[in-house]
């Protein structure tokens, strides 16, 4: 947990970039309105057309920076909050994410080119939870998107029905849609923002569209951004480094020794970290 000076570090690297993405997205605005100017000038349709564009683009890349901006804030708002109160857990600026996304429950998994989850970042317990069960089933909407770099969107018996181990493992926490989106630059995806149970009619899949490019550009990507989510993000390194002991132990593929690891979690109903940790430690042999 955060101490008074270490959250009050914490609070300034956020307004910075609240101030920095505020910036840009006046910059972008202003950039838009010029083009749109231009285009009522051009003299030629194609012109116009091409000047038109530009300004979708700037209006586009504007909104992003908002959205950006508007994390921030929410962070700066709710660390301000806490420090008043005695007692209370630090606030984590993936709950922000989830508010924006109309939602309590979110969460941001890089992955590596095998769909592995490398990371992982959670507002929440259910969202933690939900994706440890993507980590250890190989299947779930977080693992589509990144795959198919599309959105992807599942409830009710959908969900039952397009991932049959993930699908009522996941309902038996209570949840009951889910909402995928990739977290993607020029063609690369890297991993996917998860939504569960976003209040209908509050939100959209543009917004998390939206969300997701303001995180994978301003914050996970940009060398002024924080793609650990100032201290939330989960590696697994610990996870990796068991599987290359069982490797050796048992003489078989990593991916078999991962197998394994995620299959004595699986069957102890714990997360993998503590498998891991448990092997790491020498208290654990699997196999």
């Amino acid at each position: 947990m955060a101490t008074g000076g270490a959250a009050a570090d914490l609070m300034a690297s956020a307004e910075r970039k609240a101030a920095v993405a505020r910036a840009r997205h006046e910059s972008d605005s202003d950039a838009a309105q010029q083009h749109e100017l231009l285009a009522g000038q051009a003299p030629t349709e194609a012109l116009r057309a091409g000047y038109l564009r530009m300004a979708e683009v700037h209006r586009s890349t504007a909104a992003r920076h908002l959205t950006a901006a508007r994390l921030q804030d929410d962070y700066v708002a709710r660390l301000s909050s806490w420090s008043r109160e005695r007692g209370a857990p630090e606030p984590l600026f993936m709950s922000g994410v989830a508010a924006a996304c109309g939602t309590t429950s979110a969460a941001v998994t890089l992955a590596g080119a095998t769909l592995e989850q490398l990371a992982l970042a959670a507002s929440d317990e259910p969202a933690r939870a939900a994706q440890e069960l993507e980590f250890l089933l190989g299947e779930g909407p977080a693992r589509d998107a990144t795959c198919l770099v599309r959105p992807v969107t599942a409830a009710g018996s959908a969900l039952l029905d397009r991932w049959p181990g993930y699908g009522p493992a996941v309902a038996g926490l209570g949840i009951g849609t889910v909402v995928a989106v990739p977290l993607s630059l020029s063609g690369t995806c890297i991993g996917a923002l998860a939504v569960f149970d976003p209040v209908r009619g509050v939100t959209d899949p543009d917004t998390f569209a939206e969300v997701a490019e303001a995180l994978t550009r301003s914050m996970i990507l940009s060398v002024d951004g924080d793609p650990g989510m100032y201290g939330a993000t989960d590696l697994r390194a610990k996870v990796h480094q068991a599987s290359g002991m069982v490797c050796v132990h048992l003489d078989c593929p990593v991916t078999d020794a991962l197998e394994l690891i995620k299959a004595r979690a699986f069957a102890e109903g714990v997360s993998v970290h503590s498998v891991a940790e448990r092997i790491l430690r020498g208290e654990l042999r699997v196999g």
